[in-house]
């Protein structure tokens, strides 16, 4: 009775685990960032916020170009003071001006990742929502992998649908 027991787990063992095999998927996160019709939107936004830092930085590099050809007009015998105030001037603007860059670099940097955060939340939700909803173990980011076996599932497509894009 006990071999007969011991058989029938045997065989039914191996069943068990195949039943319970776990699905694995892989997503194509960037083709679904690109299709994202908020990701227009907030690049749009950027590019409008980056014309108006690069209008501003403009004035200022002509105002600084302004000032060195002054300098370069001043006669040979202006005053040694006059002279050093002016090179002091253009120096203290120079530091303006990349004061300035930098501020700017951070303020696209601060909108870019406020603008971009939403849709990258999106897309997460989705992937875990179709993740849920068709039973996978596991979904992976297509960025480079090594082997996709037959048995990994592209869910893109899926998570699109999810997002409502093509």
């Amino acid at each position: 009775m006990i071999k007969k027991l011991l058989l029938a787990i045997m065989i039914a063992l191996p069943m068990c685990v195949v039943a319970q095999a776990p699905k694995f998927g892989i997503v194509n996160v960037n083709a679904v960032f690109e299709a994202m019709p908020d990701k227009a939107t907030a690049q749009s936004t950027l590019e409008t916020a980056s014309k108006t830092y690069e209008d501003e930085f403009k004035k200022l590099t002509d105002e600084l170009e302004k000032k060195y050809t002054e300098f370069q007009g001043l006669a040979a015998d202006t005053p040694e003071s006059i002279k050093q105030r002016r090179v002091q001037e253009i120096q203290e603007f120079e530091q303006k001006i990349q004061q300035f860059r930098a501020t700017a670099q951070q303020e696209l940097q601060r909108q870019q990742e406020q603008l971009m955060a939403p849709i990258q939340q999106k897309i997460q939700t989705a992937i875990k929502a179709v993740g849920t909803e068709n039973g996978f173990t596991f979904i992976f980011p297509d960025a480079i992998p090594s082997f996709v076996g037959a048995d990994v599932q592209d869910v893109t497509p899926l998570v699109k649908t999810k997002l409502g894009i093509q």
